[in-house]
């Protein structure tokens, strides 16, 4: 900036900003070094003047600098707010500590804290806001005069700040300091026992408050104690399962608001840009909502800040940018304006003057030639946040009907050709006979929901079935409020739960036991992929500070259930292909298998230490192996350990080294496994290890090896080839792999090879019979099939690379003219099979007709016909390459 632009804006402040030019008249010094260009660093309070008047004095200071700075654009909205509400911070610190030493001059701040909420909070302050802090303190630390009661000492501290801060007298004042925002401010004192402040909003604090909190920070006095109150309230805040409830009360807040001042208030000169329609706190209301739905479940998107907030919504996806961009503009353009209003008079006004004089002179003062350019800059911004945020409501729907007849001519219209089946359900819903729907709340959140709910459930391939489901799900709920009221948010999931009650009984059935797995699909992220194996472990690892093993597990277990349980959805939504649905499948498995690991290793050593030199390593195998799970996989694990299997454990109670990791891998395959509150993750296969299911459940790398290379038998090397390390550091992983590939690159008679792998697979056949006309994994020709002839060829042509992925592993062994390159195709066809039927026909059969639907659009046939020729052309295929490979004759059909 020139000096030039600081001159012009002394000018515009001397013409048209009384309070500025009495400032300017007051402090002809400063002036002075503004008019140069100059913007002076904060300033310390002067310790040689009375509390009072140094903390007055240092405001007007503050004052005449930002407000010049500002209107000469050397400070832009971040910058002028930031330096208010630094000043805040300072005086509402000093203002503590002095009120405090005035009644024990030896004592320090400890035992009274400020906790700044809303833009000071935020580091958001207006040029002239008041602050709106609560005022805790610790009784048992607070410093207070003999026979004097912790909380009347705690009182006439918190009254004495205040009046450090707030009263005018010929210096002016500091701050305005409004203390409502305190628990029930009608009946509480002014400063609050910390303990009692926990309480009230772990158990009895309204929705509202949540969304205060989301730009909460200690910010003076006892900065200890109010960040161990922050964090204490944290879960009060943040909460994983949404409630909408808050995010309904939230915007009935913005409707009120609305009818009070903007009702019947056309834009233009009066218009309030805090309250109106489109204005400020819109903006602010619009991001905190995206904040409280998706910020439990997110911590990056707890920004304070409303434009780092739209920012950080915006890179996760949970806006637009185009919405983020406009909000953004929109907020620096209202909250410019408003410092303008704000400065003329030192008012802590939001509303454009009605007059047209004074609305020409803020306009000049902001800049503009007339009010005329004022209002025609602001225009697109209010129009547009309007727009923004009336795009949260959901669209109203008429209400259904109470009269049998006309409610089941409404749901015949609907789509409900068995209109009175569909009658007698909402009836038994409305007559309150589940728990859930016994309270008129819950009665009242249903009726709000079921237009638009019986829509989405008659627009369903088969709307009874998905109706019955519905009602299943009702009879189990323990509360159905929040259920109700986020399908009333996200109207859009109607249309998507009514797919999964149709179509996935295994959704279907994890719907009901847990609703709050639906809150996972309130955007359009959680029908994307997963990610990779490590941001689902930093996901699954990302609980509070300081939980227990205990604690650790059931995180493990609650995203591990709404990732299976996304995946599932974009299964049958149709968004995502089936093999990339089982790639994630297994991703997920893998990073609960690795933080499972460490946390179930970590606890142990607490008790057991470590066996020097030494580590766990689990080997996956099978389709986990492979890295392709369906919804209903088991894990098909060996545990290993490295070093010296006569080593000793260091920890309080030692252990040798086979007993240790024995009971070691026995506690991590029970928290894979061990069903609790939020269900059980995997059942666990470990029958692959070492001398099968007779042999210990853990052995060492060396006793691996060497029984891998002297005792084990033919199909163990097979399933040896989709072997991988999911445990263990890399260099225990490195090492594994040297065994496996040195054994899989051995040389090996063919013949015994083929004959072994012929009776193996006859042996399974009598033991696994298919189990439906469907069955892409075990009738003949299928992926059993398919994959006993690619492992016989990787055995007979060991130098041939070997993937444990079957894909890349057909396509090296196409590429050496092994085996025809059709068969990478038709492994493919197969599991998206497998795939998708244990989803929505898991027993193997032919299902409805809607369902045939689902199956056909995924997997891209035209006719169920077409399909079922496909299937079977498929299995002749698989039939003739293991043939080929085998020398066994099978029909394939």
């Amino acid at each position: 900036m020139t000096a030039q632009s600081f001159v012009d804006a002394i000018a515009r402040a001397e013409a048209h900003a009384p309070f500025l030019r009495l400032a300017l008249e007051q402090q002809p010094d400063l002036a002075a070094q503004l008019a140069q260009g100059v913007v002076p660093d904060p300033a310390p309070f002067d310790p040689d003047l009375p509390v009072s008047v140094a903390l007055r004095r240092a405001r007007r200071r503050e004052a005449l600098i930002v407000a010049i700075a500002d209107l000469a654009g050397a400070l832009d909205l971040v910058g002028v707010t930031r330096r208010l509400t630094d000043f805040a911070d300072r005086a509402l610190d000093l203002a503590i500590r002095t009120a405090i030493r005035e009644r024990a001059p030896d004592a320090d701040a400890s035992g009274f804290a400020g906790i700044a909420l809303g833009k000071q909070g935020s580091h958001e302050l207006n040029y002239s806001s008041d602050i709106d802090p609560i005022l805790l303190f610790d009784p048992t630390t607070l410093p207070h005069r003999a026979r004097e009661e912790p909380v009347e000492a705690a009182v006439r501290i918190a009254r004495r700040v205040v009046e450090l801060l707030q009263a005018r007298d010929g210096e002016g004042y500091v701050l305005r300091v409004d203390l409502r925002l305190r628990p029930s401010p009608e009946v509480t004192p002014i400063a609050l026992p910390v303990d009692a402040a926990i309480s009230y909003y772990e158990s009895q604090a309204l929705p509202w408050e949540r969304a205060a909190f989301i730009r909460a920070r200690a910010c003076a006095g006892d900065m200890a104690l109010g960040q161990r109150f922050l964090d204490a309230i944290r879960p009060f805040v943040w909460r994983r399962a949404v409630d909408f409830g808050a995010v309904g009360e939230i915007r009935e807040i913005t409707r009120r608001i609305r009818d009070h001042h903007a009702q019947g208030q056309a834009f233009g000169p009066g218009f309030d840009l805090k309250r109106g329609r489109g204005g400020i706190r819109e903006v602010e209301f619009f991001t905190q909502i995206h904040q409280l739905i998706h910020g439990g479940r997110d911590p990056s998107l707890r920004a304070p800040a409303t434009m780092d907030a739209l920012d950080r919504l915006c890179a996760g996806g949970r806006i637009t940018s185009e919405e983020a961009r406009a909000l953004k503009s929109a907020y620096v353009a209202l909250r410019t304006i408003e410092h303008r209003l704000q400065m003329v008079d030192d008012r802590q006004t939001h509303a454009l003057p009605r007059a047209g004089e004074a609305l020409e002179g803020v306009s000049r003062l902001a800049g503009f030639e007339d009010s005329a350019g004022l209002i025609a800059m602001l225009r697109p911004h209010v129009e547009r946040v309007g727009q923004i945020y009336d795009s949260l409501d959901a669209r109203d729907e008429a209400a259904l009907a109470s009269d049998a007849d006309s409610l089941s001519a409404q749901l015949g219209a609907m789509g409900f050709g068995d209109g009175a089946s569909a009658v007698q359900m909402i009836e038994r819903w409305r007559g309150g006979s589940y728990p859930a729907l016994r309270s008129p709340a819950a009665r009242q959140a249903l009726e709000a929901v079921l237009p638009g709910l019986m829509s989405a459930l008659g627009q369903a391939p088969d709307p009874r079935a998905a109706l019955v489901q519905l009602d299943t799900m009702l009879s189990r709920l323990p509360s159905a409020i929040n259920f109700f009221r986020l399908i009333e948010a996200r109207p859009q999931l109607g249309q998507l739960m009514a797919t999964i009650l149709s179509h996935a009984p295994p959704l279907a059935g994890a719907l009901s036991r847990r609703p709050a797995l639906l809150d996972g699909l309130i955007d359009a992220t959680a029908l994307e992929p997963v990610g990779d194996v490590t941001a689902l472990a930093e996901e699954m690892r990302s609980g509070e500070a300081g939980d227990d093993y205990e604690a650790a597990l059931q995180r493990v277990r609650l995203v591990v259930g709404e990732k299976r349980f996304a995946l599932g959805a974009q299964l049958v939504a149709g968004t995502s292909d089936p093999m990339e649905v089982a790639h994630g499948y297994a991703l997920v498995a893998e990073a609960a298998i690795e933080v499972l690991g460490a946390a179930t290793v970590a606890e142990f050593a607490r008790a057991h230490g470590h066996v020097p030199d030494s580590e766990l390593l689990t080997l996956a195998l099978g389709r986990l192996g492979g890295g392709a799970l369906t919804h209903a996989s088991d894990l098909d694990l060996i545990y290993l350990f490295t070093g010296d299997f006569s080593a000793e454990s260091d920890g309080p109670k030692p252990l040798g080294a086979v007993h240790y990791y024995n009971r070691l891998a026995q506690r991590l395959s029970a928290a894979l496994s061990v069903p609790t509150a939020a269900g059980a993750l995997y059942e666990i296969d470990t029958r692959l290890r070492p001398s099968g299911a007779q042999g210990p459940l853990v052995v060492s790398l060396a006793g691996f090896a060497k029984y891998q290379q002297e005792d084990a038998w033919t199909w163990e090397h097979m399933a040896l080839t989709r072997a991988r390390a999911v445990f263990g550091s890399q260099r225990a992983r490195r090492d594994v792999a040297a065994v496996i590939d040195a054994v899989l690159k051995a040389p090996r008679d063919t013949a015994k090879l083929i004959t072994d792998a012929v009776e193996m697979r006859a042996e399974m056949a009598r033991h696994k019979p298919p189990q439906g006309s469907l069955d892409a994994k075990l009738l003949p020709g299928g992926l059993v099939d398919l994959e006993f002839a690619v492992h016989v060829a990787q055995l007979s042509h060991p130098g041939v690379p070997i993937d444990p992925d079957l894909d890349p592993a057909i396509d090296m062994l196409a590429r050496e003219g092994i085996v025809p390159a059709s068969l990478g195709e038709d492994y493919r066809f197969l599991t998206r099979m497998l795939v998708l039927l244990r989803l929505v026909a898991p027993d193997n059969e032919p299902p409805s007709s809607p369902t045939r639907e689902l199956i056909l659009r995924s997997l891209g046939a035209d006719s169920w016909e077409a399909l079922v020729a496909r299937f079977s052309a498929t299995r002749q295929e698989v039939a003739r390459v293991w043939q080929s490979v085998s020398g066994e004759k099978n029909g394939g059909t």
